[in-house]
């Protein structure tokens, strides 16, 4: 079935399916999490992380707990099985390398309707696990929304394995007046913006593991 992006809601089994994500996660793949009182209890806002592993959405939606909608290329719900998971983790699907209207008319949608969209500023998982330079696309909503920005990392030395050890941070809220887009934006100011809030990304991500 495809995406029905004309409901804005959490999905029915988002609770089901999280509730055992955390200690698995935390056995598993040794998750730690830092910055936890930096989440806003309540109001919309973006959530802004590096991406490094398919499982990242996972792990920071166990450490939140409040939802999280999560953007996610087209490609990863092919599957039935995986699409019908994605989905109750509240994970959207937008088509990348061209101008998906449907995804960015409902990221918007959730931030006025008061949820947590999350974004991966890169638009792509890392190569070599170290941040890569954002896109304007996290601007973009941003500016339509005038939505905070909350930036969080997530650090770890191994691509791949269990028992490899993960480091979540969460930093301070950048307030949307920060990003200096007012008025009318260039792409030039706009970029500019991406590059402030990845910026803070990874002075989190050079942080490193914590003890």
């Amino acid at each position: 079935m495809a995406f029905d992006y004309s409901v804005v809601r959490d999905r029915k089994y988002y609770n089901v399916i999280t509730k055992p994500l955390r200690p698995f996660l935390k056995l598993f793949l040794r998750v730690k999490c830092v910055g936890k009182e930096n989440i806003p209890q309540e109001g919309a806002f973006i959530l802004a992380c590096n991406h490094i592993n398919i499982l990242d959405p996972v792990i920071l939606i166990s450490e939140c707990k409040r939802p999280i909608h999560f953007m996610a290329k087209s490609e990863a719900f092919k599957n039935k099985f995986a699409a019908w998971f994605l989905t109750h983790l509240n994970v959207f699907p937008v088509n990348r390398g061209r101008n998906d209207k449907s995804s960015v008319e409902y990221a918007v949608k959730l931030i006025e309707n008061g949820h947590i969209l999350g974004i991966f500023p890169e638009g792509t998982r890392s190569k070599d696990l170290t941040p890569a330079k954002a896109k304007a696309g996290v601007t973009l909503i941003a500016k339509q929304t005038q939505a905070d920005i909350l930036p969080a990392s997530v650090y770890c030395e191994k691509k791949k394995g269990l028992f490899r050890k993960i480091t979540v941070r969460f930093g301070e809220i950048i307030k949307y007046e920060e990003l200096g887009l007012d008025g009318e934006c260039s792409t030039r100011e706009l970029r500019g913006a991406a590059e402030k809030i990845m910026g803070e990304i990874v002075d989190l991500w050079e942080e490193g593991h914590c003890k």
